[in-house]
């Protein structure tokens, strides 16, 4: 190969002189005859001097050529070996695979019946440019989001500039236009090689379904529900195609099924869709009834989730604090100008759809300082127990009673450990609501105004104050982004709202702003129609933090997770500043469960008509190896999308099953347990 380089050998020894020949020919016949006048062996410096010298560069380009030379073969053999070669080695190792769920169903008979919407869920979906400024130059309906990511490396500052939406409107800002991409590749693979909804597409395509059979109901994810609407005009979109897909499938109404932030999304649109112009559809109060058989909701987050307070506080989440903590200079100082963090604060704090997962019911669904739904969980491995105590043995080998850690989850943000672990009674709380902001040298600083957010008119005066008052639960957190946050909660308040309603008859609930909290809102009067709760169990989630106050600089975020606290022992609920619950790895099953569990359960006043409601759990397996990739039981919030179990459930119902003809409810976790624990009005 070029790359690879041979070195001149070296030239051999002159031949030996003639003028003493014969005395040496006499005294060292037989031996090789020397260069030098002397008889003596050379030396091992003058051997090494002779031998060829390997360089620095000789090395690298060895190197590189053995990688290329590698690479080059792997691609011949894979090329070479019929296409069926990776599913026998595969197989060989683990055995042989189960056929995916479209296949076994086929072979039982099952066809296509009922037309069924996608709903995808934040940040899944492709987003594509339409109109730019200078520096997006070439990009015209290229990816921004989704795909390849390759501009952000490219142009990474442009990127987070197109990507930002108007801090005051929510909306565009001048000169740009950033549209979803449509169809069903808006969302089946998030970038190549990691699905999203791929393989539930194909499995549907196993028994019939095709292009007009199936709907992507993409949207900007990043707007709030209603200015989808009033931008692009989605979800009038979304009701003439599921209008369309029922008169051409022969009167069969449609299977929708959301994911993730999709299930808020969509709980809007069906409020929407029966509320008269111009704030709603105008479809009537009939019109799900008769439109939609079921809602199947995978990973919904209906109750919120305190991944989006870590979000909208400090730009984190359990992930990102780990990273912090290895790599701090990376994300946390000026390192090669990146300035991570503040970017992504600045831009994500533009997206008004972040703050529609902000936790919902307050105190009363998400607890208080001395009380959660979850308390008792433990996050150990499974012992014997006496009594709700654990049995291990100490060093003499004898029993001993070990009580479960005690944890206080209702304490959503917490500064300091010893705050979260502290009894109520000694904790004390001074008031920040009424503090006074401002005296930041932020103000003063050009290179802060470039990333500027909002904690730069907070002042150390804000900052104090947020941390004296040192505890928050769901109802105070929403206080404190009002406080460190004014401008983005304000939009946010417009648009989202994150209570209990009293009366649901006040008419003050047929305002959009409530459409997306179940807790504010009626289901359609669609008696016949079917909701499913569809999540992963078994998976630490995060459901509370400990925070500290970041060293004071002056352009830094000024909070962050407090990485070094860690619990007592070490299958413990605290990780890395992070309190663990049950869950998808990303909504609690307290958030994803309880309306299905209990809310909507039977006719309540959040649900009058009395649709029937089913929970159906999926117990997280990860792959047992790498061959498997994301797995093929696994719980987890996106990789669930590829779970065999629930695309059978999916498809059964497509197919005209109903839920109790799949088996009804199916629970692993407390979730009734801890649904009986929230007194809330039904």
């Amino acid at each position: 190969m070029s790359l690879l380089r041979r070195r001149k050998q070296p030239q051999p020894p002159p031949p030996p002189s003639d003028g003493d020949g014969s005395d040496h020919d006499d005294s060292d016949k037989g031996k090789k005859p020397s260069s030098s006048s002397s008889s003596a062996p050379p030396s091992k410096e003058a051997t090494r001097r002779t031998k060829a010298k390997w360089s620095c560069v000789d090395s690298c380009c060895w190197l590189v050529g053995c990688v290329c030379s590698a690479w080059w073969l792997l691609l011949f053999l894979y090329n070479a070996m019929p296409a069926s070669f990776p599913q026998y080695v595969t197989e060989a190792i683990t055995g042989p695979l189960p056929d995916p769920p479209g296949v076994k169903l086929q072979k039982e008979g099952l066809r296509v019946k009922h037309p069924v919407v996608f709903v995808p869920g934040i940040v899944t979906g492709g987003l594509e440019l339409w109109e730019g400024h200078q520096c997006a130059e070439g990009l015209f309906r290229k990816r921004l989001w989704g795909g390849t990511f390759g501009d952000v490396y490219k142009r990474p500052l442009c990127w987070v500039e197109h990507m930002s939406l108007d801090n005051e409107t929510g909306l565009d800002k001048p000169g740009i236009r950033v549209r979803p991409v449509t169809g069903l590749v808006a969302a089946d693979y998030f970038v190549p090689g990691y699905f999203v909804w791929a393989v539930l597409i194909a499995n549907l395509a196993r028994i019939g379904y095709e292009e007009k059979t199936m709907y992507m109901a993409a949207y900007d994810w990043r707007l709030s529900f209603q200015n989808t609407e009033v931008r692009d005009q989605t979800l009038s979109r979304i009701k003439s195609n599921i209008e369309l897909m029922v008169a051409t499938n022969g009167g069969n109404r449609v299977v929708v099924i959301p994911h993730s932030m999709g299930v808020l999304y969509f709980l809007h649109f069906m409020k929407w869709v029966e509320a008269p112009p111009p704030m709603g559809g105008g479809g009537g109060p009939n019109w799900c009834e008769k439109h939609i058989k079921a809602v199947m909701n995978i990973g919904g987050p209906f109750l919120g989730v305190p991944k989006a307070v870590a979000g909208l506080f400090s730009s984190e989440a359990k992930d990102v604090a780990v990273a912090r903590a290895i790599a701090p200079d990376v994300l946390d100082s000026d390192f090669l100008g990146l300035q991570t963090l503040r970017h992504l604060m600045r831009m994500t704090r533009t997206w008004d759809s972040t703050m529609s997962m902000i936790p919902k019911g307050g105190d009363t669904i998400w607890g208080n300082l001395d009380w959660s739904p979850e308390d008792g969980l433990e996050c150990k491995a499974k012992k014997h127990k006496t009594n709700d105590t654990e049995v291990s043995k100490d060093s003499n080998g004898e029993n001993v009673e070990v009580q479960p850690e005690p944890i206080n989850y209702g304490r959503l943000v917490s500064f300091g450990k010893d705050v979260a672990e502290a009894p109520s009674s000694e904790i004390e709380q001074i008031e920040f609501r009424d503090a006074v902001k401002g005296n930041s040298i932020a103000h003063s600083n050009t290179s802060c105004r470039e990333i500027w957010t909002e904690y730069h008119e907070l002042g150390w005066g804000g900052i104090k104050a947020v941390e004296d008052y040192k505890v928050y639960t769901a109802s105070s957190v929403i206080d404190l982004l009002h406080f460190v946050a004014p401008r983005m909660m304000q939009r946010g308040n417009v648009h989202f709202s994150y209570g209990i309603a009293d009366n649901l008859d006040d008419p003050k609930y047929q305002h959009y702003k409530y459409w997306s909290n179940p807790l504010e809102t009626k289901l359609p009067n669609a008696p016949d129609m079917e909701i499913f709760s569809m999540y992963g169990v078994g998976i630490p989630t995060e459901r509370a933090y400990v925070y500290k106050v970041a060293p004071q600089a002056e352009c830094n975020i000024p909070f962050r997770i407090d990485s070094s606290a860690e619990g007592g022992e070490e299958n413990s609920c605290l990780k890395g500043g992070v309190y663990l619950a049950d869950g998808d790895e990303t909504v609690p099953v307290l958030s994803a469960g309880y309306m299905c569990a209990k809310g909507w359960r039977g006719k309540t006043r959040f649900n009058p008509a009395g649709s029937k409601t089913y929970v159906r759990e999926y117990s997280h397996s990860p792959p047992s190896t790498l061959l498997e990739g994301r797995g093929t039981q696994s719980g987890a919030h996106v990789d669930i999308m590829g779970n065999f179990a629930l695309i059978e459930d999916i498809i059964r119902i497509a197919a005209g099953a109903t839920g109790e003809e799949i088996g009804g409810d199916q629970v692993y976790s407390d979730i009734f347990k801890w649904s009986e624990k929230i007194k809330l009005k039904l």
